[in-house]
């Protein structure tokens, strides 16, 4: 289980979590949502301990993050995996070395039982076509990043994460940049792999397609604040509501951020992104 209390951080006076307090249970997937500075990145650091909170306390598996030492946290974040936003792959290494790196350096295993984990893990997410030229696990392992698509990178972060058979695992906008088909076959992995290896997961994205297909429950985070957490069926019960029948603040605000609509009670300055990820829903 992956449980925050009452969390709060700041950034230079700039408060960007407060109060934030939230779990995720044993084989739950939950999605974050909510719009770019609101403090989503934020969260997943503190849940890998990558930094402190100025208030709260973060549990990971029953152990108290923010009272663990560096040997400790090396240690917690074995469990964890973790999906970059932009796959952060090595672009010196080919797929076979970025996979395998964790392994290397974490564990004692030989280099066979190495070889057959970065291969079952390619497998694992698609990468794998023995009946077309090229396309075997070992001819994508002998490729270097700059030769993949946008969509097979992430697969290869994916599998980099999956290969040190993570507890737990953290999705940093895992179809940010993808078209619409790509991101739904990263969606329908992602939800594959949570059920069938039964892993916790914690995904922040601004593409709600993409949430409500992974999604167990959502979790909407505004101005550093928890405004919604209820199972997906609740959230799109909210999604579908007429706009007049919602009197309270909250649920009018979240009822803007699930439907990516530019009208409401909030109101950026400049347009970013998370209206964007709504052009194709």
């Amino acid at each position: 289980m992956i449980r925050l209390s009452h969390v709060a951080k700041s950034f230079n006076g700039n408060p960007v979590l407060r109060d934030v307090s939230f779990e995720v249970k044993e084989g739950e997937s939950v999605v974050m949502i909510g719009r770019s500075g609101q403090g989503k990145s934020v969260t997943l650091r503190n849940i890998l301990g990558l930094i402190q909170p100025d208030a709260g306390n973060v549990w990971v598996d029953g152990d108290e993050v923010t009272q663990m030492s560096p040997v400790e946290l090396r240690e917690m974040r074995k469990k964890v995996g973790m999906l970059f936003q932009n796959s952060a792959l090595w672009d010196s290494m080919n797929v076979f070395d970025n996979i395998s790196l964790a392994l290397r350096h974490h564990t004692n295993m030989t280099e066979k039982a190495i070889e057959e984990i970065v291969y079952s893990s390619l497998t694992q997410v698609g990468l794998h076509d023995p009946d077309r030229e090229g396309q075997s696990a070992e001819d994508i392992g002998r490729r270097m990043p700059s030769d993949l698509s946008g969509g097979m990178r992430k697969r290869v972060g994916l599998a980099r994460a999956l290969a040190t058979r993570p507890k737990y695992m953290l999705y940093d906008e895992p179809t940010t940049g993808l078209d619409p088909i790509m991101a739904g076959i990263i969606d329908n992995l992602i939800r594959e792999l949570n059920t069938r290896n039964k892993t916790t997961s914690l995904t922040i994205t601004h593409d709600m397609r993409s949430a409500f297909t992974i999604a167990d429950r959502i979790i909407v985070l505004h101005k550093g604040e928890i405004f919604f957490d209820a199972p997906k069926e609740v959230a799109r019960e909210l999604k579908e509501s007429p706009r007049e029948e919602l009197r309270l603040e909250k649920e009018q605000v979240v009822y803007q951020l699930l439907n990516g609509d530019h009208k409401g009670l909030v109101h950026p300055a400049i347009a970013d992104h998370y209206e964007k990820a709504h052009v194709h829903q």
